[in-house]
């Protein structure tokens, strides 16, 4: 009997210390993220930036395992970038537990604005440029080009639409039209996302997304951002939300990928085509690098 006491008290000891571990931190951590957003890698051997979802990823992994961390501030500054990225992004942002207050930078706009969009709480400068809500569907038509390096394509398909976006031919209108309803579909994507994080209705944002940037203090009087001021005000904020009396910040600085890890990813084609653009005319070298890419990109930039 006296054993299951005993071990009945260690149970009761115990419980305040792990009911309590949540309030044992104080730590705020600030992740800045700048540049293009990208499918990846995450950015650049020649000292370049870009956000990338796996970046993204394994920044909130370490803030979110971390005890001692009790809120997360993201520094935006990007004008935007690809569409799925963007998705994949706020896709682990959805993820994490503690809260999340973006603080904008000179530039958070289109992507750099849809990534935001659902964090607990929004913070630009007056002067920062944002909104920009809409979506860009791009290809190159190489047609002109190839004709003037002497190249010709032949194109066997099956499939009515399958060389569409070969980019060796302006598009049908029936093509054109099949593209503008998938950039449409990914247009009310970004007004669904910005209506649920913003609380407002979707009319509303639709009267707001017509590309158009938006300053800070805009976006504020817009329902777009929460609050106006810089990094502090974020930080202030961040650990209100967390219940934090005293907080001290950690900066969370994503490294650059080397040399290995830029040759064994998707870029090692463009700093293959940028280091031989000396043996190549500037045709070749455009027809290069626009070959290298996937397309059709789908932008919110």
């Amino acid at each position: 009997m006296s054993r299951i006491l005993l071990s009945l008290l260690i149970v009761l000891s115990i419980i305040p210390m792990v009911t309590s571990c949540s309030d044992v931190g104080n730590k705020i951590a600030v992740i800045p993220l700048n540049g293009v957003i990208e499918p990846g890698p995450a950015g650049s051997f020649w000292g370049g930036s870009s956000i990338t979802p796996d970046l993204v990823r394994r920044e909130l992994e370490k803030v979110n395992d971390d005890l001692m961390i009790r809120a997360i501030v993201i520094q935006v500054n990007s004008p935007g970038g690809d569409v799925s990225a963007c998705e994949e992004i706020a896709y682990e942002m959805a993820k994490v537990k503690k809260p999340i207050v973006i603080s904008m930078r000179s530039v958070a706009a289109s992507g750099g604005y849809y990534i935001s969009a659902k964090a607990d709480k929004i913070v630009a400068l007056q002067s920062t440029l944002t909104g920009s809500i809409g979506v860009i569907s791009e290809m190159p038509n190489l047609s002109g080009l190839m004709d003037k390096i002497g190249v010709k394509m032949e194109i066997i398909k099956s499939g009515k639409y399958k060389d569409m976006y070969s980019g060796f031919a302006e598009l049908t209108p029936e093509e054109r039209a099949i593209e503008q309803k998938t950039t449409d579909q990914m247009y009310e994507q970004f007004i669904n996302v910005v209506a649920e994080g913003r609380h407002l209705s979707k009319e509303k944002v639709r009267e707001l997304a017509t590309g158009q940037a938006y300053t800070g203090l805009e976006a504020k009087q817009l329902g777009l951002v929460d609050e106006l001021g810089g990094i502090q005000t974020a930080i202030n904020l961040a650990a209100k939300l967390a219940n934090v009396q005293d907080p001290v910040t950690e900066y969370i600085y994503p490294q650059s990928p080397g040399l290995i890890d830029v040759l064994l990813n998707g870029s090692g084609s463009q700093l293959i085509v940028t280091m031989t653009g000396g043996l190549m005319g500037a045709e070749q070298m455009a027809a290069s690098s626009f070959l290298n890419r996937t397309y059709p990109r789908f932008l919110y930039r």
